[in-house]
């Protein structure tokens, strides 16, 4: 099918139609190629080379991408052979910044291009990746559709200056945004006739009852009613978010703020040193690891902890599923102050999360490489990456693709996460559009199924959208939070274990401002306007 539909876009007389809506901005920098001359230098694509970060669920039975069913398959019909260079795991950054100096670059560099400093158009500008926006319009006709179609996901693709950098990965459904909230025992909360919380006072005393009440029943005070990592507390925005506020820059009508200066923060930290005084929050929360958690929340020492839907109330369900029968995490709401009030901010991610497929200047065969990109985007390609190939890792069931035993009951015994990584991307994200009947299957339990419904009642309308700082600002702007984060961070954790009182808050504030904040969140409003008028 793709063999066919490839001879035919050759055929196809390069005429000049518009640039996608929104993206006629030239822009500075690197010229992007004419027609013209891409018409010329169009030849058959035989070899690709392609740089990329692996996946962790990827990583441990594979070696590189080119084993994934997906990819083989579109080598089957494309006869394009790529070759993948991957980092080794945790160095994707230093090893991204080392191939950039190296001057040797690949065909496609698959990276999240918002984390580029200057923002993803001085990666143009620098001379690293070419400007897609004429050869979407031209040779991409699935994505271009897409985003034709979407408006809001163009907006989050295009830079500033209404350039497209990379083949975005796009979350074609606003289930697959929400993820991550906080998750209870729920056979403890049963077991001592307790209620789900939904304020603050009501997780206050639910805490107090977990403490005090010995739900694992072993006869010993040793239960941990609740963890809140930094980590955590940044990522979903969890019991903060009660406040009004996030542990980083929000937007409140039009204007940017930082939460860890505000006056609801002192009133968060308030609450947290409480906790920790009352030995409701995790003694050891600082110090605790993902690996050290896991044998907490596995041990039966964890009332609640924020976690995923798949990697946590998944993960951990299953763990305990031969161990313990009762053993029960359900999605608790996010908190709010008063009762009835609808949650203001949890966790959501954009359909857009700044990670894409983009083509090198050292790319000679750029038409084709678009073309080649674009599969992806296509009905077939969109069942590839999603499910992988028909009949091997799905079945269509009344036009429904269900993952079959190869994924949910692995006969080499690989967690479904690990099993899925060999046969699409689904599980974690890339150049394509990612479907929402995975999730309706990689989320089995109904706890994990209650947890994508639960978790998605905040409005999160003070989240800062993916604003991107000019080059200039960009560097200012690292400058200044890698100080100010490590102070904000080391005052959190002394303010909530009682080692700095919390009378000194307004000194903290002050010397937030002398070390820059202000000059930070002025870098963070010029960003956000030139955001809003893309």
């Amino acid at each position: 099918m793709w063999r066919r539909w490839s001879v035919l876009t050759l055929a196809v007389v390069l005429t000049g139609t518009a640039l996608l809506s929104g993206c006629s901005n030239s822009g500075s920098g690197t010229k992007e190629p004419e027609a013209s001359e891409t018409a010329a230098e169009e030849k058959k694509l035989t070899n690709l080379t392609y740089w990329t970060g692996m996946a962790g669920q990827a990583a441990v039975t594979m070696k590189s991408y080119g084993e994934m069913e997906v990819y083989k398959e579109i080598e089957k019909e494309t006869g394009v052979k790529v070759e993948f260079q991957h980092p080794p795991q945790g160095q994707d950054a230093e090893q991204f910044n080392l191939m950039l100096t190296s001057g040797k670059l690949p065909d496609i560099i698959e990276y999240h291009w918002t984390s580029f400093p200057g923002g993803p158009q001085k990666a143009i500008k620098d001379g690293k990746i070419i400007k897609l926006n004429e050869l979407i319009d031209q040779h991409a006709p699935n994505l271009k559709k897409i985003l034709d179609t979407h408006p809001e996901w163009q907006k989050q693709v295009i830079t500033d200056d209404g350039s497209i950098v990379a083949f975005p990965f796009l979350r074609g459904d606003k289930l697959l945004q929400v993820y991550k909230g906080v998750a209870l025992r729920k056979d403890w909360l049963d077991k001592l006739g307790l209620q789900m919380p939904t304020t603050i006072d009501e997780w206050h005393t639910v805490l107090k009852a977990l403490k005090e009440q010995d739900p694992n029943g072993n006869g010993k005070a040793d239960e941990i009613p609740i963890i809140i990592t930094l980590e955590e507390l940044n990522g979903s925005h969890a019991f903060i978010g009660a406040f009004g506020i996030t542990n980083g820059f929000f937007q409140e009508d039009g204007k940017v703020k930082f939460g860890p200066i505000e006056p609801q923060f002192k009133e968060f930290l308030t609450l947290m040193n409480k906790w920790y005084k009352e030995g409701l929050l995790d003694k050891d929360y600082a110090a605790t690891d993902a690996k050290m958690l896991d044998a907490k929340i596995t041990g039966n020492q964890i009332g609640a902890a924020i976690m995923n839907t798949g990697g946590g109330i998944g993960k951990f369900m299953g763990l305990m599923a031969g161990k313990d029968t009762n053993f029960k995490l359900y999605p608790a709401p996010y908190p709010t102050l008063a009762k009835g009030e609808k949650p203001q901010l949890g966790q959501r991610d954009f359909a857009f999360n700044g990670r894409g497929a983009a083509i090198s200047t050292s790319n000679k065969n750029p038409v084709e490489t678009v073309k080649w990109l674009d599969l992806a985007y296509s009905e077939k390609g969109q069942m590839l990456f999603n499910f992988g190939k028909e009949g091997v890792s799905y079945k269509l069931e009344n036009g429904y693709p269900k993952y079959t035993e190869v994924i949910t009951k692995n006969p080499e015994g690989l967690p479904m996460q690990q099993a899925m990584a060999q046969h699409n991307r689904a599980g974690w994200d890339g150049p394509f559009v990612q479907d929402v009947r995975y999730i309706e299957q990689y989320a089995v339990l109904p706890e994990q199924q209650q947890s994508l419904k639960v978790w998605a009642e905040p409005n999160n309308e003070k989240l800062m959208p993916l604003v991107t700082p000019t080059k200039e600002e960009s560097s200012q702007f690292a400058s200044l939070m890698a100080d100010i984060n490590t102070y904000k961070d080391e005052m959190f954790h002394k303010f909530v274990m009682g080692n700095e009182p919390l009378s000194n808050f307004d000194k903290y504030v002050e010397t937030l401002k002398s070390m820059g904040i202000e000059e930070a969140l002025k870098i963070q409003q010029a960003a956000l306007e030139r955001y809003n008028n893309r």
